[in-house]
């Protein structure tokens, strides 16, 4: 990649060793140190965090707030008054045990954009916001796009009010306790954002196995997430006979056992996922009388979704009966979107006037810019990810790949923000 070509005003390697010390920096807000990145929203790891973002919006000259779920904005104004904003961002929480670039990687390029427009002493037309967003992953509240469904109004104050964790510590409870003010305006008019852009890792073997460094994504799967109840009886593990048991974790494996199968009858591409379980009391001595779990279909095609929701609700209610009592909750549901047209156009054009080789791809994550496509023009870039790997200690992108996805960006932004 000897071609790439580089603007002098842009300066690859310096932003590649901030980009590195930005990435660095964030991995140690972690709870489980040497055991990947573990950063739960509104935990301790949450606030150092942000506090960190906050204070490089700050450097960078950014005009700094949060909203009313802690979503974190750093503005650059513009000269036209009341114009809407070219927002650039991410996600800064993570699964557990997962790794330091999902989610932190896009933050990161929007700090980097926007240090490169005060490096050169850019004035937009438009505002340029740099966004950090809550709860992508659902990791703690279940559902996932917290902050970018908050935002454009997807999630109502109500039902924001009334998600839990699972030790049933709510929202508020969870802000309020690192110092965060729900009581901030939450929903923001549609009419203030005129672009979002959003850098990711890959999460898969793709690009890395083309050997190129930028995908440009045209379209995001469709994507829903249930939540599983299951109700028994507890009991002693000793003295209940096993015909007089109603195990509620013995009936949730069955059905968990049974689900991979629904996505292979349904193919094309469709998979569904079991990743938490919750086993009530936990106690290594008593039946359990409660189970909850999640589960995550995707597919390329919406039509698969729904297919395999409806097979997810018939399998659970066959197992109702005999002690046990079933029921099915739709935390999340997102169609199937695609990528704005004209932005597609100018990163693609952005990206060859560098010579950087890039190819257009389709991504099997849901994002944060799935949401915001509904709201306004969406574009987004991947970088590749060694091995495929996400989701665990293993995760890693190249840097270098990251500063090429930050140069791209800083040239659209400058074109979308009309800047001088």
């Amino acid at each position: 990649m000897n071609d790439i070509q580089i603007r002098s005003e842009y300066g690859l390697d310096e932003v590649q060793a901030r980009i590195e010390k930005h990435i660095d920096t964030l991995s140690n807000f972690t709870a489980t140190p040497g055991n990947g990145t573990t950063r739960l929203t509104y935990s301790k790891e949450d606030l150092q965090a942000r506090n960190y973002i906050k204070e490089k919006m700050k450097e960078i000259g950014l005009q700094v707030r949060e909203d009313g779920f802690g979503n974190i904005f750093g503005k650059l104004e513009g000269t036209l008054k009341d114009a809407p904003s070219v927002l650039i961002g991410s996600h800064f929480d993570s699964v557990p045990n997962g790794g330091s670039y999902d989610g932190p990687a896009g933050v990161v390029a929007g700090l980097e954009v926007a240090s490169l427009f005060a490096k050169n002493q850019l004035k937009p037309k438009y505002p340029l916001e740099i966004i950090a967003l809550i709860e992508e992953e659902g990791s703690r509240f279940g559902g996932g796009l917290m902050g970018s469904r908050g935002i454009v109004g997807m999630l109502s104050e109500d039902d924001f009010k009334s998600l839990k964790d699972k030790d049933g510590v709510t929202t508020e409870e969870a802000m309020v306790k690192i110092g965060l003010d729900p009581s901030l305006p939450k929903k923001r008019d549609s009419k203030t954002m005129k672009a979002f852009l959003e850098l990711h890792i890959e999460q898969g073997p793709i690009l890395e196995e083309k050997g190129i460094p930028i995908g440009i994504v045209e379209s995001i799967v469709s994507l829903t997430q249930l939540e599983v109840t299951v109700k028994g009886q507890a009991g002693h593990a000793g003295t209940t006979p096993m015909d007089r048991r109603a195990d509620a974790l013995v009936a949730a494996a069955k059905m968990i056992a049974q689900l991979p199968e629904l996505a292979e009858e349904e193919g094309n591409g469709t998979v569904i996922t079991t990743g938490q379980l919750n086993v009530f009391p936990n106690g290594s001595n008593v039946i359990p009388d409660k189970v909850v779990f999640s589960v995550d279909i995707r597919s390329g095609k919406e039509e698969n979704v729904l297919n395999v929701i409806e097979k997810v609700k018939e399998l659970v209610d066959f197992y109702s009966g005999n002690g046990i009592q079933t029921s099915v909750e739709q935390l999340l549901y997102v169609q199937p979107k695609m990528m704005n047209k004209d932005i597609l156009s100018l990163l693609k054009k952005k990206t060859s006037e560098f010579n950087v080789p890039y190819c257009s791809i389709n991504s099997g994550a849901g994002h944060d810019a799935m949401v915001f496509s509904d709201y306004t023009d969406v574009g987004m870039l991947f970088i590749p990810s060694k091995n495929g790997l996400s989701h665990c200690p293993e995760e890693w992108s190249d840097s270098r790949h990251l500063a090429m996805a930050v140069q791209i960006f800083y040239e659209a932004a400058k074109k979308l923000t009309e800047a001088e």
